[in-house]
């Protein structure tokens, strides 16, 4: 069977290899984290805005070009918002009066601020590599006294009152993470539990939003 040149290229590279160097996939891939951006940050700033009370710092991990920042840092004036991701992704884009674009390893350190957002970045990744993130998050973040939390957007699987069909569904999204990823996961409410513990948190918070998805408020 003959394979098509542009199936050639993508074979043997990993998920982020073929954003990285496949412009069309890249150019479908931004496009549908914006959307996916936009959508989650009106839902917050609409329907959970308390969550942003008393901020004056966030820090977007793996915020991409700076969609969900922007849109939270024109709805809080107050809140100094900071993209951090690679340096390839933001060494070019420009910043505004209370938002700025940072390149550097999520696995090395964090920008400190009193909040970090991670939206749909720990499903990316196996239990040992999100534990480094969680810890680097924790050293970003001033005491749960001075308002230092981890703000995450995620699946968390079996949480009470969860229809069935929502269930099968999150794990259909497992199965996908584990085919684009090699240590990719959804976890279930049990496995968040372990991973925040063995980080260092105290306790947590998850809220149902936006169907399938958690927003889960983890503190020092």
């Amino acid at each position: 069977m003959m394979i098509p040149h542009h199936l050639k290229q993508l074979m043997g590279k990993s998920f982020w290899g073929c954003v990285a160097d496949e412009p069309k996939f890249k150019n479908t891939f931004y496009d549908a984290m914006v959307n996916d951006s936009q959508l989650v940050a009106r839902v917050l700033i609409e329907d959970h805005r308390e969550v942003f009370k008393g901020l004056k710092s966030l820090v977007d991990v793996g915020g991409g070009i700076g969609t969900m920042a922007e849109i939270i840092a024109n709805a809080f004036q107050e809140i100094q918002c900071t993209v951090f991701d690679l340096p390839h992704v933001v060494d070019n884009l420009q910043g505004t009066k209370n938002l700025n674009f940072l390149g550097g390893d999520m696995f090395k350190a964090i920008p400190s601020a009193d909040v970090v957002l991670l939206k749909w970045i720990l499903h990316d990744w196996g239990d040992e590599e999100s534990l480094k993130i969680l810890e680097r998050c924790r050293e970003a973040i001033p005491s749960k006294e001075k308002g230092g939390k981890v703000i995450i957007i995620d699946l968390a699987i079996g949480m009470e009152d969860q229809s069935e069909e929502s269930t099968e569904t999150q794990l259909c999204f497992d199965m996908l993470m584990m085919s684009l990823f090699n240590t990719g996961k959804e976890r279930s409410v049990e496995e968040w539990k372990k991973l925040f513990l063995e980080a260092g948190f105290t306790h947590y918070k998850i809220t149902p939003i936006l169907g399938l998805r958690s927003l889960i408020e983890l503190y020092p």
